[in-house]
């Protein structure tokens, strides 16, 4: 996605996050994610809110804790592509993949604050009653920006499969609210969620 289509479809001046941003610790990565934008070609775009951590074989939460296998092959990939996985039997969850390739690791994007295209986010999501919850929620954004299972292992960084993170110049939170990760069981105290203080898109508890 070239600058100018970015803006066109923001309203504003946006780039998009390089690969060098990605490519690094998923507890770096994931509070310096808050506040960047996830962004579909057709105008879809919300920005991030809340994000997760997954720490691959340190991390018995994480999908690549026992290795590699044909579900999680895309966080093995390189850094910047998009892992999207199906849980519960109904629902679509992504995560930028980040480290090197190889590690495994990855950032589970868990809330958006809905910025451009809200129209086809509610058509979407034709039950949801509030725009406040559009994308509050790892299920529920990818369902808003048209996230499903044909978007795993496309390239965030070169745009080819229709979807960017792109930085708009808002700066992550200075001091980031955190806390352990939710609805896991499993290495469930590690403190590795990450969202923005006082969003009322922000999923789970606040505090």
């Amino acid at each position: 996605m070239t600058p100018d289509f970015i803006a066109s479809l923001l309203g504003r001046p946006a780039t998009v996050v390089p690969r060098a941003f990605f490519a690094r610790d998923p507890r770096a990565v994931a509070p310096e994610l808050l506040n960047k934008v996830l962004l579909n070609a057709d105008g879809r775009s919300g920005r991030i809110v809340e994000t997760e951590a997954y720490c691959g074989a340190i991390d018995p939460a994480a999908h690549s804790w026992r290795g590699r296998t044909a579900r999680n092959a895309t966080m093995f990939g390189p850094p910047g592509l998009l892992y999207v996985y199906f849980t519960y039997g109904m629902h679509w969850c992504c995560n930028p993949v980040c480290g090197e390739e190889g590690e495994g690791v990855a950032v589970l994007l868990r809330a958006l604050a809905p910025l451009t295209g809200l129209a086809a986010m509610r058509a979407a999501r034709p039950n949801c009653r509030h725009d406040r919850d559009l994308c509050r929620g790892p299920a529920r954004l990818c369902q808003a920006l048209g996230i499903d299972g044909a978007r795993d292992g496309i390239d965030l960084v070169d745009g080819t499969g229709g979807f960017a993170v792109v930085d708009d110049g808002v700066l992550p939170p200075a001091e980031p609210a955190a806390s352990p990760r939710i609805g896991i069981t499993r290495a469930a105290e590690e403190p590795w969620r990450w969202y923005v203080a006082g969003d009322r898109h922000v999923s789970g508890k606040r505090g």
